[in-house]
């Protein structure tokens, strides 16, 4: 794994909602790999956020692609209503289907890149039985609900283990799934969660909080920033 594969995802969250599709412009042209899209609804974690509406309205801006992370409950509903609003990633999280394979079916009939959301206590081995129906596994490093919160350092040791499976997977069939980590991610954390075994980084008020006026696209100083410190990390294989 080198710098150049790794991949960062701002979060929506922390960006200026009054703004937004500027928001997605300037920090895609600043060098954002993924734009990350959190629907909460108040029900599987207690916030509120967005919806399709908001999706498709960004889509004209977005220019990478909308990975759109689905806390909410039931799931089955929302799918193809984010994928016809341009979502081009979606996940969700296993206690909030009724049935797993189910939805990575209906994601990847849909025309998405379908994944698996884990939080921090949610164990590994959801992951066991569907690897051949994912694209990509997303690792919550904080309980999800709300921006701005710490990351978890047990995280550290669920990040190598996943990416153990996930190597070892590779080996085995050829297809190699992206480990995304969301929660607390920042600069100060970003080259330990990579040599953890991280290949795409969920960065909210690390990104949209450090705009600098004097950045022409507002944050051309933070990714260029993220990106050097992916430059330093040397990740062994396990």
């Amino acid at each position: 794994m080198n710098a150049s594969t790794f991949l960062i995802a701002p979060s929506l969250l922390s960006a200026d909602f009054a703004r937004l599709g500027e928001e997605v412009r300037d920090v895609i042209a600043a060098g954002a790999d993924w734009i990350h899209f959190d629907v909460m609804d108040n029900h599987y974690v207690p916030n509120l956020t967005m919806g399709p509406m908001v999706c498709r309205a960004i889509k004209p801006y977005a220019t990478v692609p909308i990975d759109v992370h689905l806390m909410v409950k039931p799931v089955d509903a929302l799918v193809p209503q984010f994928a016809e609003a341009g979502a081009d990633l979606i996940s969700f999280h296993p206690e909030a289907s009724e049935h797993v394979d189910r939805t990575l079916e209906l994601i990847r009939s849909c025309g998405c890149r379908a994944g698996l959301v884990l939080n921090p206590a949610t164990p590994l081995v959801w992951l066991e039985h569907v690897l051949d129906r994912l694209d990509f596994v997303l690792l919550m490093s904080v309980n999800p609900g709300f921006g701005g919160q710490r990351f978890i350092p047990h995280a550290l040791k669920k990040i190598a283990a996943a990416r153990t499976m996930l190597d070892r997977y590779a080996d085995e069939s050829g297809r190699r799934l992206l480990l995304e980590v969301d929660g607390g991610v920042n600069l100060d954390n970003l080259a330990e969660v990579a040599e953890a075994g991280a290949d795409v980084f969920v960065a909210g008020s690390a990104v949209f909080g450090a705009a600098r006026s004097e950045d022409p696209h507002r944050y051309d100083s933070i990714i260029a920033g993220m990106k050097a410190r992916l430059q330093t990390v040397e990740r062994k294989k396990r």
